[in-house]
């Protein structure tokens, strides 16, 4: 079996940067040794600032065709609700092929962003009108495919819908591309892990949140997933806007978090995505179960869903990671630095997002969103480690931001001096190179994306 080479001056390790970094991986992309104060062979690649790749931990592919297409208040009160009736007119209209552009383009656009790979919380799964298609994991497949031809890992995570709202009311016309009833789905993910198997695609499952499941479904199905696969990564939509808190205790008389605790074995493989709005005892028994919360802090902001309290999930040790969610950004340096900028502005108050063992915002940041995506994921990524994926962004020291910085300095400049100036020149992921800036191909045709950026248009206006 053969081992491929890379030679870091400094690489982020567990310990932080060290100097001269040896790293060795096999065939199959996993790290088998890290060396540091080596000296450099002369087959090894070399490079000056080397750092782990990061997990996004929340995608939905098909929204980054609209993103900038939706900043024009349509009613004095317009909020995510608003939102989501322009997104609902898009979904009624792309199609599996149109996904694959979509998604590869996207894929693509992350891998220069720092993000190696990809949780797809994926929910357009049928025909318009809500006929499945004759393949019924089209859809799922044409992401599966954007994943491979950009080299982008994937954790693919088909969601469960089933109810426009708490007490498993009916879904309305544009959620049926979206549903299944539980028999149609256990097939469904059941045909999705035979792909994903030969794809080397983690399959996870993702009940949407909710008010859009029946709970007694979602225990059958959480039983039937768990054992085809005891780590399959579970991720839901829960507190992300206030409506949603208040229509649930109108439900259940208990706020979201609360009611998914007591009712559901929340553990270390579930994903809370968002869970903006808690109160002090859902930030204590969630952090409890060793689930990851998945921030999305740019779409977060984009939808005005409100400020997730970082401290008091701090305090509870809670673990955490980011996602970019709608693409309205699609950088992680940018996904940390707007999560320390929010807390910032609610405390105010500076370098809020770090510890007294940690005082580094910028290493304490990268670190916490690295180690919680890869747990998200149920991939091994969480760092420049043997056994884990040889996944890497090289920092460019040539940049403008980082001239001239220590160790001490550089990844605070990446995160937080680089802003649109991309530090990154290039990307490995499996230890293959992925990206590489200037003059990288665009995988796909610009034409196609413009084509169907004038569909969406047409939609949004006419809406």
């Amino acid at each position: 079996m053969s081992t491929r080479q890379i030679f870091a001056r400094h690489a982020w390790l567990e310990q932080g940067w060290q100097r001269d970094v040896l790293i060795s991986w096999n065939n199959q992309g996993f790290i088998t040794a890290v060396e540091p104060n080596s000296m450099r062979p002369d087959s090894a690649e070399s490079v000056c600032w080397l750092l782990p790749g990061m997990p996004n931990l929340h995608s939905h592919a098909f929204q980054h065709i609209f993103s900038g297409m939706t900043e024009y208040r349509q009613n004095p009160a317009d909020s995510f609700w608003s939102w989501r009736k322009l997104m609902y007119a898009f979904a009624q209209q792309i199609t599996p092929e149109q996904l694959e552009i979509i998604a590869t383009q996207l894929y693509n656009e992350m891998l220069a962003g720092g993000y190696t790979s990809v949780c797809e919380f994926h929910y357009v799964h049928h025909q318009p009108g809500g006929e499945p298609y004759h393949d019924a994991v089209a859809m799922s497949a044409a992401l599966v495919r954007a994943a491979q031809r950009t080299g982008i890992g994937m954790t693919l995570l088909p969601v469960l819908y089933q109810a426009s709202g708490f007490g498993s009311l009916p879904p309305e016309a544009h959620q049926y591309r979206f549903t299944h009833d539980k028999p149609s789905f256990l097939a469904f993910w059941d045909q999705l892990f035979s792909l994903c198997q030969a794809a080397g695609v983690k399959l996870g499952l993702a009940p949407h949140s909710l008010r859009a499941i029946n709970p007694d479904d979602l225990q059958a199905v959480l039983s039937h997933i768990f054992a085809a696969d005891a780590t399959a990564p579970v991720h839901i939509h829960v507190a992300e806007q206030q409506k949603e808190v208040d229509d649930c205790l109108a439900w259940s008389g208990k706020r979201p978090v609360q009611w998914l605790l007591d009712n559901f074995d929340v553990d270390s493989r579930w994903c809370l995505i968002h869970a903006t709005h808690m109160d002090e005892q859902e930030y204590s028994e969630a952090a409890a179960t060793g689930a990851v919360i998945g921030l999305c802090p740019t779409t977060e902001a984009n939808l005005g869903d409100g400020i997730f309290d970082y401290r008091q999930w701090q305090t509870h040790r809670g673990h955490w990671g980011i996602g970019s969610d709608s693409h309205i950004a699609v950088n992680a340096a940018e996904e940390l630095l707007q999560l320390e900028y929010s807390q910032r502005l609610v405390h105010q108050q500076r370098n809020i997002c770090c510890s007294d063992n940690e005082p580094d915002v910028a290493s304490y940041l990268y670190r916490h969103a690295l180690q919680g995506g890869a747990q998200a994921s149920g991939r091994l990524v969480s760092g420049i480690q043997p056994g884990m994926l040889a996944d890497f962004i090289e920092l460019d020291a040539d940049n403008p931001a980082l001239a001239g910085l220590s160790p001490d300095y550089i990844l605070a400049a990446h995160i937080f001096a680089s802003s649109r100036q991309s530090a990154i020149r290039r990307v490995w992921t499996r230890g293959i190179q992925r990206y590489q800036a200037a003059g990288t191909p665009v995988l796909a045709q610009q034409a196609d994306i413009a084509a169907i950026r004038q569909t969406v248009l047409a939609t949004c206006t006419s809406e």
